[in-house]
């Protein structure tokens, strides 16, 4: 049966308030571009038939209120619910060694003007996608006047303070919860950006203990 707008935006969004997480696209976790075609694409959804139905149901996404996207599982777009937020926003402003070792001189200065304020700071490129990655700073899309795609990049705690979000008091407790929500959605705790760094640094503290 065809999905109407309406109907596709409930599924996606029941969905999404069972898990908690959706991924934007995906070829075996859940997925909206899963929901919406029932299928399980392998290349971009730009060429799906149902692409404007898709493309609809992630600009309500955007829009709406309780959800908000990062690039949490996989490196790739991940729509979090609301009832997340505390979690994420207590991993995201711990500032712990798995989101500052190695990064960039060029995303260091980034993140240092998008603190100083509590206004967006407009970025793109890989500098951008470094602190999104590291879920060092919120990050949303625009399109310029002049055509280009740019992020607006905000801090946690300009963010926190214009959705009126607190954190959790610990982010190893955030890590918790984040990390079950993971699990009940299907994905594999190596999907999250700290889980693979911090067992490197274990292992580098473990082996500079040994020597």
């Amino acid at each position: 049966m065809e999905l109407s707008g309406k109907k596709a935006v409930e599924l996606v969004f029941a969905a999404l308030s069972r898990h908690g997480l959706l991924l934007k696209q995906d070829k075996s976790i859940p997925s909206v571009v899963g929901l919406v075609t029932g299928e399980s694409l392998r290349t971009s959804w730009w060429s799906h038939p149902k692409s404007h139905l898709i493309f609809s149901v992630l600009t309500r996404l955007a829009d709406d209120p309780r959800v908000l996207l990062v690039k949490l599982l996989d490196r790739k777009d991940t729509i979090v619910h609301s009832t997340l937020w505390p979690a994420l926003l207590a991993v995201g402003s711990a500032r712990e060694q798995w989101q500052t070792q190695g990064l960039s001189t060029s995303a260091a200065d980034l993140l240092k003007r998008i603190d100083r304020g509590n206004t967006e700071v407009r970025s793109s490129g890989v500098v951008a996608k470094e602190l999104q990655l590291r879920l060092l700073a919120t990050a949303h899309e625009v399109h310029t006047d002049v055509g280009r795609h740019e992020l607006l990049l905000e801090s946690w705690p300009a963010w926190s303070d214009r959705v009126g979000c607190k954190p959790l008091k610990s982010s190893a407790d955030g890590r918790q919860i984040l990390e079950q929500a993971t699990i009940g959605l299907g994905a594999p705790l190596k999907a999250l950006p700290w889980a693979g760094a911090i067992q490197d640094l274990r292992s580098a503290t473990i082996g500079a203990r040994q020597r």
